[in-house]
């Protein structure tokens, strides 16, 4: 059976393996379809390092296969989420009995196996179920869909009030989406004519290229008092820089992204404005309420282009997206199917 294990930076190797229920709280699950992530490339490229080795994959769905005897609320052949990230179980939080506030998460494929393999067993409570109207694609995008409700929390933001979304890949395009479905305007920022397109066809009505009339556009759209915060995607790879100037004094930027990457963020703007910094790159504890948004029809995804591999070579892909920065930057989801 396949099991993709990352032994160390551009050395992934596939290790036929079979796993096995070992505790009455546990599931087995076959994968069926694996979001390639641009995580996954960070960590086959090296620049985000895991602890070797390790089963990569951060983004699945599968089909339940064995039940333990003390799970509950799972069903042998329920379609279920895997559950991409988990409380560490050490720090002070955990040991205080809150590992909502854990302080540590740990992420598939970088602290604990990822799900880019055959089967999957772990406790139940790390998968989640899923409802008939949430298909499978759909719920590949959970975990994105949850940085952006998470953002959104921390944020605390009024109805009517405004945020630039640098980035309009998916990430971005998913950002703009939700802040609309809380009555928040985004106002969207890119340099790719297609990814805006994309937005606009989401129903999201400011979306300006980053060119010489941006900062003239954002004034006419906030009534000359520039953004109330902003979000930067770091997979839209567009200069940190829009961010601190698209937004007005004392206020806020989230820096966006799946992992702790290195990035360079000119500190003028932050120390003149009084900007207060903070990153989001998990989205721990938020699938049941993504999982709700997606059955009320609050995400769109239809927009994004897809390919859906059932033949596919790993490695060639993780090296084409960590040598191409437009490959690893380009909007396509890339899914392997992995059961039919």
């Amino acid at each position: 059976m396949d099991n993709w294990i990352l032994r160390a930076p551009n050395n992934l190797i596939n290790e036929a393996s079979s796993v096995n229920i070992s505790s009455p709280t546990q599931v087995k699950v076959k994968v069926s379809h694996l979001l390639l992530t641009n995580f996954d490339a960070l960590l086959f490229g090296g620049n985000v390092k895991a602890s070797y080795p390790k089963t990569i994959g951060r983004a699945a769905v599968g089909i339940v296969t064995e039940v333990g005897e003390n799970c509950y609320g799972i069903t042998k052949g329920e379609r279920v989420y895997f559950e991409p990230t988990r409380a560490c179980g050490q720090c002070l939080k955990c040991k205080s009995g809150k590992p909502k506030e854990c302080t540590s998460i740990t992420i598939a494929g970088r602290d604990f196996d990822g799900f880019m393999r055959d089967f999957a067993v772990c406790e139940y409570s790390d998968v989640a179920p899923l409802p008939d109207s949430v298909d499978d694609l759909h719920a590949l995008c959970i975990e994105t869909v949850g940085i952006a409700e998470n953002i959104y929390d921390k944020l605390n933001l009024s109805a009517g009030q405004k945020v630039a979304v640098v980035g309009a890949d998916p990430a971005g395009n998913i950002m703009a989406q939700v802040l609309q479905y809380h009555k928040v305007i985004p106002i969207v920022i890119d340099n790719n004519e297609a990814n805006l397109e994309r937005v606009k066809k989401c129903g999201i009505y400011y979306a300006f290229t980053a060119d010489d009339d941006l900062k003239t556009n954002i004034m006419n759209a906030t009534g000359g008092h520039l953004c109330d915060a902003a979000v930067y995607i770091a997979s839209s790879r567009l200069p940190i820089s829009l961010a601190t100037r698209m937004i007005s004094a004392g206020k806020t930027i989230v820096l966006s992204s799946p992992s702790s990457t290195p990035s360079s963020l000119d500190a003028r703007d932050i120390l003149d404005k009084n900007l207060t910094v903070f990153g989001v790159s998990h989205a721990y504890d938020y699938t049941d309420a993504v999982i709700n948004m997606f059955v009320h029809g609050a995400v769109n995804i239809d927009v994004f282009e897809k390919e859906i591999l059932t033949e596919y070579d790993p490695v060639a892909l993780l090296k084409e997206r960590c040598s191409n920065s437009s490959v690893a930057a380009r909007n396509k989801m890339t899914v392997f199917k992995m059961i039919f």
